[in-house]
């Protein structure tokens, strides 16, 4: 049986597998965007697939503290509409 990857959601800190979480990652340019493969390159941050999770992240500054950078309001509407879009 294979082993199923567990990462935690940055907006509700439960566990889940890695195939259900959306990853955002940022390079090594500092340029943030959303990782569809898993497999980019850079540090990721993993999230639910779900509005309420983002919306917790947003209000805490989950994602600015993970990445040490200042995230745009462009980011987590790309983000939003990921969600949506599912």
């Amino acid at each position: 049986m294979k082993n199923v990857p567990q990462r935690t959601c940055i907006g509700c800190n439960s566990q889940k597998d890695k195939k259900d979480l959306i990853r955002i990652v940022k390079n090594k340019e500092g340029i943030i965007s959303i990782d569809k493969t898993g497999k980019a390159q850079g540090r990721g941050a993993y999230i639910c697939d779900n509005i309420e999770c983002l919306e917790k992240a947003i209000k805490t500054k989950r994602l600015e503290r993970t990445f040490e950078i200042k995230i745009s309001e462009e980011i987590y509407d790309e983000l939003r509409g990921v969600i949506i879009d599912k």
